[in-house]
């Protein structure tokens, strides 16, 4: 998989691409069983991380993904939580070797790691390419290491809540 952007979806596109996610996983408690269904059902090397892979590459470079920047972040909320999405907001993240903000998620947070052609071996708080999922109540200094990765993050009802 190339990191050079292919013609992008576009941001109506990339919703559906959510919305349809978002479908399978409404009412799922944010668990262990959570991320391990979503490795194995759409994990690094299936169709679905291949397509949300590209559609946030693509979304980057359009300029509609990761539009703001802080503390060596890119990053953007690209949809608020909505009916439409299962009341998931949808947030993605451009991250290099570094710690962001620590913060909690009240309702849990649902991870996608994408790490980027020129550092494969990127990851997330330890993890790598694939899903993450965080319950609720839950906290962390997201971390990613070892490379550059895009992460998407989930959050239901779009709740997050940063801490000093």
């Amino acid at each position: 998989m190339s990191d050079t952007p292919t013609p992008a979806i576009g941001k109506a596109a990339f919703h559906q691409l959510i919305a349809d996610l978002t479908a399978e996983i409404a009412g799922q408690p944010l668990d262990a069983t959570l991320d391990q269904w979503l490795n194995a059902t759409h994990g690094a090397g299936s169709a679905r991380f291949a397509q949300l892979r590209q559609a946030c590459i693509g979304g980057v470079a359009e300029g509609w993904l990761c539009d703001r920047e802080g503390g060596g972040i890119k990053y953007g909320r690209v949809f608020k939580a909505e009916d439409a999405l299962h009341r998931f907001s949808v947030d993605v993240v451009d991250m290099q070797d570094l710690a962001g903000p620590h913060h909690t998620h009240p309702n849990g947070e649902i991870d996608l790691i994408m790490p980027l052609d020129d550092t494969p071996a990127a990851t997330f708080d330890g993890r790598p390419a694939g899903w993450c999922v965080y319950g609720p109540g839950t906290a962390h200094r997201p971390t990613v290491a070892q490379g550059r990765a895009l992460v998407l993050y989930l959050l239901p009802e779009g709740q997050i809540k940063f801490t000093p």
